[in-house]
Order: structure tokens, then C-alpha cells, then sequence
């Protein structure tokens, strides 16, 4: 079994720092991650500075991404003004659409309702394919919300179905805020799976409430073909309180390499790239690897 992975790091796990992460940063990044292997990495999102001033610079990083064929780099956009920032960079290979399962979310995230938000995420993969490029669609908070609480299965499935007739590569379920159990996860992805066919279901998983690795092995059980991950755990929404870290890349490789599933990511690599981006960052980063180390150890 293969299983593919998106590495959302330079957007998803730098997004919600306080501390201002300079474009060359970034670009060596993006330059370490393609070492470890990454081949689909979410380079930036395309969106109002003031609201995440960490992407500010995001037009400068999408100018300056290695010309590599064989990478695709995502841009995320939540309306058409950032389709067409994210567009204008030939790079940019893919455009990462996002629609909220609820309207308050969607109202604090976006400034739209729920059903708006699908319209947009429609229009957007839309826009991706008119230009030549390819598109897909997370639906956020598809398994709790920060301000509605839970989530009504029916309604997640309701939106994916929607997104797959605009022509999306796959569709991801995304637990913004890191309260999705096993038991759930494996639900909704079979659920989903049977409503967009031949679609491909990717997640898009937190763990704040340490159930994140777990979850990753419930959504490949149950289907899924595509796992995001960010290098150390960073991660999180400005918009959904208490959304802490994406899973950490190097974590999911552990366990993914131990249980015989190709990603063709290089674990090794990979802690010493979570270790010189905790430096960069000047804290401990969540994931586990970097602490704990590979096993079997390297030959001291």
C-alpha cells in the first residue's frame, strides 16, 4: 500500500505563529522538505495580510519556488481575488479551496455562510481548471466546530457531494480543532468515499486532543489516500480557538514505515529538518520524533 502525503508546513504550520517567519525562511523550508522527499506541498495561502500576517509575503514565496516539474506546489485561496494572486504564479500548480461544514465558522473564517462557502470553493476549483491547472477542496470542521459544536455527519457528506460535480482531484475532511476520534474519522471517510466516487477522500487531522495519529490510521483504514502532515507539528487556525498542531510529518512516517506503507518520505531527513526548524522557531516543536528519535537508533 502507498499512501500520499501533503505537507502543509509552510502555510498550515506557520500560519497562526506569532513570530514573523522571513521568505528565505521559508523558501529553505520548502527546499528541506523537498530533500525529505515531499512531492505535493501547500507553499502558501493567498490571503488578507491583516488577518494572518504570516502570509503576507505569500506572492514573494510563490515567486521564488524551485522550478521542479516533478513538485506540485498549493497555493490556498478562499475567494476569487486569491485565485487569481495564487494564478499568476505559473508555480503554482494547484489551488486549495476551503468551505466551512457551519455557517458561524464560516461567518468568522470567511465572512460567509456555509452554503456560500461551497458556491466559492466551487468557483474557485472552476478557475483552477479554466487556467490549466488542477484544484480540490477541504471542508473544514467536518468532525466538531469551534462555535456550533458537533457536527451533523449528513451535512459533511451533503457539501462533498456538491464539491465533487465542480471537478475537484480529491476532497479532504479536515478536524480543524482536533476533537475527531478514530471511530468517526473511519465513518465519515467510508461515507464520503461512497458519496464521491471515484473521488479520492484526503484529511486533513489536528491533535490537540492527542488523538491525531490514531485518527490518521482510522482515515487510511477506512480509505483514504492522502494524508496531510506538517514537519513538527506546528499547525493551526487563527479563527478556531484552540486549534492546535497539524500531525507531525515525521510522526506519521514512523508509523507508516513500520507498518510496511510507502510515502516516499525520508524519516531520517525528516527529523533533522523538524530539528533545524525548531531552532528557526526557537521552541520545542509538539512532534514526537524529534525528541524520541528513529528506531532502530543509527549506529552511534
Amino acid at each position: 500500500m502507498d499512501i500520499e502525503i501533503v505537507e502543509v508546513g509552510p502555510r498550515d504550520g506557520l500560519q497562526n505563529e506569532a513570530r514573523i517567519v522571513a521568505t528565505a525562511d521559508k523558501l529553505a523550508l520548502i527546499d528541506r522538505l523537498i530533500a525529505c522527499g515531499a512531492r505535493r506541498i501547500e507553499a502558501a495561502s493567498f490571503v488578507n495580510p491583516r488577518r494572518v500576517p504570516q502570509m503576507a509575503d505569500a506572492d514573494d514565496v510563490a515567486a521564488a519556488l524551485p522550478d521542479r516539474p516533478d513538485i506540485t506546489f498549493i497555493g490556498l485561496v478562499l475567494n476569487a481575488r486569491g485565485a487569481e494572486r495564487a494564478l499568476a504564479h505559473p508555480r503554482i500548480g494547484q489551488l486549495g479551496a476551503v468551505c466551512v461544514a457551519t455557517d458561524r465558522f464560516a461567518i468568522a473564517n470567511q465572512g460567509q455562510t456555509s452554503d456560500e462557502s461551497v458556491a466559492v470553493a466551487a468557483d474557485i476549483i472552476a478557475a483552477a481548471r479554466a487556467a490549466g491547472r488542477s484544484g480540490q477542496a477541504t471542508i473544514a470542521a467536518s468532525f466538531g466546530c469551534p462555535y456550533e459544536g458537533e457536527v451533523a455527519e449528513d451535512r459533511v457528506v451533503a457539501i462533498a457531494e456538491r464539491l465533487a460535480s465542480a471537478g475537484p482531484v480529491e476532497i479532504a475532511l479536515a478536524d480543524t480543532i482536533g476533537v475527531a476520534v478514530p471511530a468517526a474519522v473511519a465513518r465519515l471517510v467510508r461515507r464520503v468515499r461512497a458519496a464521491i466516487a471515484p473521488l479520492p477522500v484526503r484529511v486533513h487531522l489536528h491533535n490537540t486532543r492527542g488523538t491525531g495519529i490514531a485518527n490518521v490510521w482510522a482515515a487510511i483504514e477506512a480509505g483514504a489516500q492522502t494524508i496531510d502532515t506538517a514537519l513538527g507539528g506546528l499547525g493551526g487556525c487563527p479563527f478556531a480557538r484552540g486549534a492546535a498542531g497539524n500531525v507531525a510529518t515525521e510522526d506519521v512516517i514512523y508509523m507508516l514505515d513500520r507498518s510496511g506503507i510507502a510515502t516516499g518520505l525520508d524519516l531520517e531527513r525528516l527529523i533533522d529538518a523538524g530539528r533545524w526548524l525548531a531552532g528557526l522557531m526557537d521552541k520545542d516543536l509538539p512532534g514526537m520524533m524529534g525528541r524520541a528519535g528513529p528506531f532502530p537508533a543509527r549506529a552511534i
